[in-house]
C-alpha cells in the first residue's frame, strides 16, 4: 500500500488520481472511474467529485492500492486508519 498525503482537508477523487500519478490527465482518471475500476474503502465508486479524506484506501483494479495520509503519522492515528 502506498501512502500519498494531502495538505488539505479532502481531496477529490479525479484530482488524487493525478497527485497520485495514477493517471496523467483529469480526463483519464474521469474515464479510470466511469469504468468502474476504482474503489474507496472496499466499494466501487464512480463518483468523480468524490471527497477523499485522511485514512480512506484507494485501490485501482487488483494491482494498485492508496492510503491518504495527512502531513504526518498522528493524522492517520487520530482518524484511526489501519496501514
Amino acid at each position: 500500500m502506498k501512502k500519498i498525503p494531502i495538505n488539505t482537508e479532502f481531496i477529490k477523487l479525479n484530482q488524487f488520481l493525478k497527485w497520485a500519478a495514477v493517471v496523467e490527465s483529469g480526463a483519464e482518471a474521469n474515464h479510470l472511474i466511469k469504468e468502474g475500476r476504482v474503489k474507496v474503502n472496499g466499494e466501487v465508486e464512480l463518483r468523480r467529485g468524490r471527497k477523499l479524506r485522511i485514512g480512506d484506501v484507494i485501490d485501482i483494479g487488483e494491482d494498485e492500492q492508496f492510503l491518504v495520509t495527512g502531513e504526518g503519522s498522528a493524522d492517520i492515528a487520530a482518524k484511526g486508519a489501519k496501514s
